[in-house]
């Protein structure tokens, strides 16, 4: 068994479901500090977060990961025990197999060969580790980079490692994502009889038009570098079980994700300004999860790119597609942020999988990318 591939089943055999990180970051760290790496653990709340690093000044290398991991669901809907990883047909099963312990162990691999290759690389290098990117996003890379911001720790660039393969390693990146804004509406009416709709108010139809003109709306047309934005209702709940009770309020749940077109306030002011034009008596609980942000060529693409071609034989495709990440986290401190993983086409579902032969090319992939962005400069970009 690979390096890598032992390392993932180690931090896959761990039930790390969100913001459980059931000793995945201590197992990572022991092996960093062995390797010579700085620890900070960094808790915030119930949530852990490890900050490892070599070397001293800038540039500052980051590449980021998660280890928790979204509930299975049904155990018995899958294959095998879903926190006992499987190898069948050339695949890797297990929760957390492509989103994301097969990235975290590559990374963990990556930066070992980095470090015992060129122990007085120029710049630091760094991971970045939470167990809260699956569940709230609160006390994990957001608040680890609210910390940084205030303590002056700088990020240059960030290799994220989130699952970007649509159907094979290296064939997408993300440069990018759209913001992305949650609401619960609560549209109020007169709960009373149906048969005496004069003497209630049913919040259902008033809400029904403004509702339908919310979801009909082009928001944007995007751009050469964002799809358009989109508004989408999640969840939507009304009544008290009876047909013959007009209900007395509406709850909707509704999520926009938005190209830099929008910005939050701008679409919290679009969207309440629609429901007084539609006289709703109406209630708004906002919660912005993320900014959107781009990153423009530079660097850290130019270097992702040569990687990806060396490794795959093939340039990727650069997009902003998908949901979000982290990323959106470290991109605000000035980081130009890149994501590149294994295969997505299984992440949060049933028997999810990694592909083997990919998890056993992304330690070269990884530390490719490190060698061009820290020794470039110094003539020493080979392994």
């Amino acid at each position: 068994m690979s390096d890598v591939l032992e390392l993932c089943c180690e931090l896959l055999r761990r039930p790390s479901i969100t913001p459980q990180d059931a000793g995945c970051q201590a197992l990572i760290a022991e092996r960093l500090r062995n390797s010579g790496f700085s620890i900070r653990e960094l808790p915030f709340g119930e949530v852990e977060n490890l900050w490892a690093t070599h070397g001293s000044g800038g540039p500052v290398l980051c590449f980021l990961g998660h280890t928790d991991v979204v509930p299975t669901g049904p155990r018995e809907a899958w294959s095998q025990d879903p926190f006992e990883p499987t190898i069948r047909d050339g695949r890797l099963y297990a929760r957390g197999a492509a989103d994301m312990k097969a990235s975290v162990a590559a990374m963990v691999l990556a930066l070992e060969q980095f470090v015992a290759a060129h122990p007085d690389h120029p710049g630091t290098i760094a991971l970045l580790l939470t167990s809260d990117e699956e569940g709230d996003a609160i006390d994990g890379v957001r608040a680890v980079a609210a910390h940084f911001r205030a303590t002056g720790q700088r990020i240059d660039a960030c290799l994220v490692g989130e699952p970007s393969a649509a159907v094979q390693l290296g064939d997408t990146v993300r440069i990018g994502r759209r913001g992305s804004l949650s609401a619960r509406l609560t549209v109020n009416g007169v709960q009373g009889h149906v048969a005496y709709p004069q003497l209630a108010d049913n919040p259902v139809h008033r809400a029904l038009p403004v509702l339908a003109q919310l979801a009909g709306k082009r928001w944007d047309e995007g751009d050469a570098d964002f799809p358009p934005t989109s508004f989408q209702i999640s969840n939507i709940a009304a009544g008290t079980g009876a047909n013959n009770v007009i209900p007395g309020a509406l709850e909707v749940h509704f999520n926009f994700r938005y190209s830099p077109r929008w910005s939050a306030d701008a679409l919290r002011e679009a969207v309440e300004q629609m429901l007084r034009d539609a006289d709703v008596d109406f209630t708004l609980d906002w919660h912005l999860s993320g900014e959107p942000f781009f990153t423009a060529d530079g660097p850290l693409r130019a270097a992702v790119r040569a990687a990806v071609l060396e490794h795959t034989g093939q340039l990727p495709e650069e997009n902003t597609a998908g949901g979000t990440s982290d990323g959106r986290f470290i991109a605000p401190l000035g980081a130009q942020v890149v994501e590149l993983g294994p295969l997505n086409a299984s992440i949060h579902k049933v028997d999810e999988y990694v592909p083997v032969d990919e998890l056993q090319r992304l330690p070269a992939l990884y530390l490719d990318i490190a060698c061009r962005m820290l020794l470039a400069d110094s003539g020493r970009n080979g392994v």
